[in-house]
């Protein structure tokens, strides 16, 4: 069995085990007979990283990289957090989440410092945000930039025909300018009685409102919880519960197998689609869904919704190699790789205004012109601060969402039951 083989039948374990391997695992590292290394590689959703892993292990012989996947980022977070906290169990080199990396970044200790490895020559290649982001406040750095989550909306082709709706980019981004147009829209797709609803869960649209006012909308830079006083973070709720009071939502969780199978079936018409979003719908639907959905503006301001960093954990045994790959997947050259694979959009400067990116069509959406879609603000983004506590935060308004949605709360008083899980999740209840 070849070397990238054996790593992809541990990515397909992770995938059927969940976080339950990963928390049994041995830490990275390990397999040092006769000078061979084993790397472990932990990820989340999809990074495109097949094609560089068996780039890697050709010209490294002596390395096998085993990539451990995990699907749902909200499973993957807190056995991080867990294996790192233990100081066993991490792989030699991890991927961390935009909006977590604050709490990582807490924990400087727990990290090689890149900067040791020759991290602190490669500022260029990466936008100037996505660099300052991956440091701790001491000036360590721990977090190399992979991409971002340029924002555009997905939908449902043959759903909007259905519905009587145009289907040509150009003409359903100009539909929904505001996202107040984007719920009238909704209601007349939902007046049109296709069988299936505008959306699928209000909760991905709360993270894509969110991301668009930028700012601190969770926490600000000292750790206090200041959601109460940031209208924007309301004003992001208020949007979206109103999606459900419309009749929008399918209600089906984000990340679960109903949610993949609506994705299957055409169960829904529209899903906000950072760059990355793309590969989880053409893998997801697989062939058949070729064709299925296309590429829109998303309404509203653009907005940034994901994007992830490499690190590497200091309990690695192997930090020097470990380094070594971080830089190699993160480079300008990998980073189009990634995007050649899974679309997603690099957060190098060089990358992103290569050919490759800002003229690339994606077949599988109607060849949409996701390049120019996704490029043409990413040199602009600006980040959004979200807090050392994002992933306890972010599932307390999940909750209080899917609440809303399924009828078990009014909106006010899921309102309620997020601030007062954030609170105690924070240490401020």
């Amino acid at each position: 069995m070849s070397k990238r083989r054996r790593g992809a039948r541990v990515a397909a374990a992770m995938l059927g085990g969940g976080a339950l391997l990963m928390a049994t695992a041995c830490g990275g590292g390990g397999g040092e007979e006769d000078g061979e290394i084993t790397l472990v590689l932990d990820t989340f959703g999809v990074m495109g990283y097949d094609a560089l892993i068996e780039q890697y292990e050709e010209e490294h012989p002596n390395i096998t990289i085993e990539e451990r996947n995990v699907t749902d980022l909200a499973n993957y977070t807190p056995q991080l957090q867990q294996n790192i906290a233990a100081g066993s169990g991490a792989g030699d080199v991890v991927a961390i989440e935009e909006g977590n990396i604050a709490q990582f970044l807490a924990q400087p200790d727990q990290f090689v410092d890149l900067n040791d490895h020759g991290g602190a020559e490669l500022e260029d290649n990466f936008l100037g945000w996505k660099w300052e982001q991956g440091h701790a406040a001491d000036g360590q750095l721990i977090g190399l930039g992979t991409d971002i989550g340029s924002m555009g909306m997905c939908y449902n082709v043959p759903l909007f025909e259905d519905a009587g709706l145009p289907t040509e980019p150009d003409e359903v981004s100009e539909l929904w300018p505001t996202w107040d147009d984007f719920i009238s829209t909704g209601e007349e797709f939902t007046e049109a009685d296709t069988g299936a609803s505008f959306v699928s869960t209000i909760q991905p649209y709360f993270r894509s409102v969110v991301a668009q006012q930028g700012g601190e909308p969770f926490q600000n830079r000292e750790g206090d919880l200041v959601v109460e006083q940031t209208d924007s973070t309301r004003e992001a709720y208020d949007t979206v519960t109103a999606m459900a009071d419309a009749g929008l939502s399918a209600s089906l969780p984000i990340w679960s197998e109903e949610w993949n199978a609506g994705i299957q079936n055409n169960a829904f018409a529209t899903l906000p689609c950072p760059a990355w979003m793309l590969g989880h719908i053409e893998s997801t639907a697989g062939e058949e869904g070729e064709g299925q959905w296309n590429v829109a503006d998303v309404p509203g301001e653009g907005g940034n919704w994901g994007g992830s960093f490499l690190a590497v954990p200091a309990q690695s045994e192997h930090p020097e190699e470990a380094a070594e790959l971080a830089k190699f997947l993160t480079s300008p050259e990998g980073q189009l790789s990634t995007w050649e694979e899974a679309n997603v959009l690099p957060s190098s400067p060089e990358a992103l205004e290569s050919d490759e990116v800002t003229q690339f069509t994606r077949p599988y959406f109607n060849d949409a012109p996701v390049g120019e879609i996704y490029s043409a603000t990413a040199l602009e983004l600006e980040p959004v601060y979200y807090g050392p506590d994002m992933q306890a935060i972010d599932d307390a308004f999940r909750q209080a969402l899917e609440s809303v949605e399924q009828g078990q709360a009014e909106p006010d008083e899921g309102w309620d039951n997020a601030i007062e899980e954030a609170q105690r999740a924070t240490g401020e209840r």
